[in-house]
C-alpha cells in the first residue's frame, strides 16, 4: 500500500514527547481505541528491541499484531517494524518523526506503510482497511496531544508487565 502520513501539533517539548513515545509501556495510553489486549513482550519497554503484542479490532474482523522498535534517532525519529494478520504473514512499518516548531511546540509526523501478503488481504485493505487505519492513527496523535496538553500534571497511565519485580530487573536484563 501507498504510504500515508498523519500529524498533529503539541505543545511540548520534543525531548518529552520522544522520551513517552518510545517507551512501549505508554503506549496504550493514546491507542487503547483500536488496539485491545495490550501486552507487552519484553521487560525492557524503551528503545530499540522492545516489543508488545495486540488485537488490533479493524474492519473485516480482528487481527493480532506485533509491534516492535527497529531504530531510534533521539530525539527526532523513531521507526518500527510490525506484523499482522494470520501467521504474522502482513508486513508494517511505522515512522514517527519529531521535529520542532519552536522550544516549546513540536509537529509530530506519523508514517505508516503497509505490505498485504495475499490477494484477500489486498482486497481487505482496499474495501476500507487503509482508510479505517489513517482514521485511528490520526485520532491516536490527538489523544497523545490531548495527553501532553490537557493532563501536563497528572501521571501519564503505562501498562505494566505482569509479574514483573523490579528488585529482579537484573535478571531481565534492564
Amino acid at each position: 500500500m501507498r504510504p500515508f502520513t498523519v500529524h498533529a501539533t503539541i505543545s511540548a517539548p520534543r525531548e518529552e514527547i520522544y522520551d513517552y513515545v518510545v517507551d512501549l509501556a505508554g503506549r496504550e495510553a493514546y491507542c487503547d481505541h483500536y488496539m485491545k489486549d495490550y501486552r507487552l513482550a519484553r521487560a525492557n519497554t524503551v528503545g530499540e528491541g522492545a516489543a508488545a503484542r495486540f488485537m488490533l479490532a479493524a474492519p473485516f474482523g480482528s487481527q493480532w499484531a506485533e509491534i516492535s522498535i527497529a531504530e531510534c534517532d533521539r530525539p527526532r525519529r523513531i521507526a518500527e517494524r510490525s506484523r499482522f494478520g494470520r501467521l504474522g504473514r502482513n508486513k508494517a512499518a511505522v515512522i514517527y518523526e519529531f521535529l520542532a516548531q519552536s522550544a516549546s511546540t513540536t509537529r509530530v509526523e506519523l508514517t505508516v506503510w503497509t505490505e498485504p501478503a495475499s490477494p484477500l488481504d489486498r482486497l481487505r485493505e482496499k474495501l476500507g482497511s487503509r482508510r479505517w487505519l489513517r482514521r485511528q492513527s490520526s485520532k491516536s496523535l490527538e489523544r497523545l496531544r490531548s495527553l501532553f496538553e490537557e493532563s501536563a500534571q497528572e501521571a501519564r497511565p503505562r501498562t505494566t508487565i505482569a509479574g514483573y519485580e523490579p528488585l529482579k530487573a537484573p535478571r531481565f536484563g534492564a
